[in-house]
């Protein structure tokens, strides 16, 4: 089979963002993005999708954590796309309900070749850390958008913001392995009755 990884960057006036994947790992991770809950998540994200991920990232975070967390949605949407290849034999769709204590989220999403957000979700804390609670829309519309892909993500109840986010990034994670996985029954298929996605 194809090695399914990507090395690449993302240098602009704002932030300097280097990353890491393979599809096809085991849940390791070294990410340093200088959020610090960012950072917990994205190693969430990658330990529930059981794939490889090292992100180095700089960005003007003494202004606020927009830029830097858009970037790396943008750079890791990006990256699941090309790492993906002709998505030749992938499952190609994938959905999973996280409870993290209290809160209950969901992760829908299909690598249609079409970027499109759905997302619901309130926060009562503007922010966790130096993690703007904001920003878990931004980034997942940037990782739609870049990895062309439709994801609906919603928060159902919860009343610990860590925990709804949490539940957020793991679902994501744990929906994304389920729709890289490779059907073994249709290995050399596109998922797609138009023969492409």
């Amino acid at each position: 089979m194809t090695l399914r990884v990507y090395k690449g960057k993302r240098d602009t006036k704002e932030t300097q963002i280097a990353m890491e994947l393979n599809i096809d790992g085991c849940g390791n991770s070294e990410i340093s993005t200088g959020v610090g809950f960012f950072d917990h998540m994205l190693t969430l994200l990658s330990f529930h999708g059981n794939f490889d991920l090292n992100i180095k990232a700089k960005g003007d975070i003494y202004i606020d954590d927009h830029h830097l967390v858009e970037d790396t949605g943008i750079l890791l949407g990006k990256a699941i796309k090309e790492a993906l290849g002709d998505k030749k034999g992938i499952k190609r769709y994938g959905n999973f309900f996280l409870p993290m204590d209290e809160a209950l989220a969901t992760v829908s999403l299909d690598i249609s070749g079409r970027g499109f957000l759905h997302f619901e979700g309130d926060f009562s804390r503007e922010s966790i850390g130096n993690f703007s609670t904001e920003m878990v829309k931004e980034f997942f519309r940037a990782l739609a958008m870049n990895a062309e892909i439709t994801l609906h993500g919603r928060i159902l109840y919860g009343e610990n913001d860590h925990h709804k986010i949490e539940g957020l990034f793991k679902a994501l994670g744990r929906a994304l392995k389920e729709a890289v996985t490779i059907d073994e029954n249709n290995i050399n298929r596109i998922p797609s009755s138009k023969g492409a996605l």
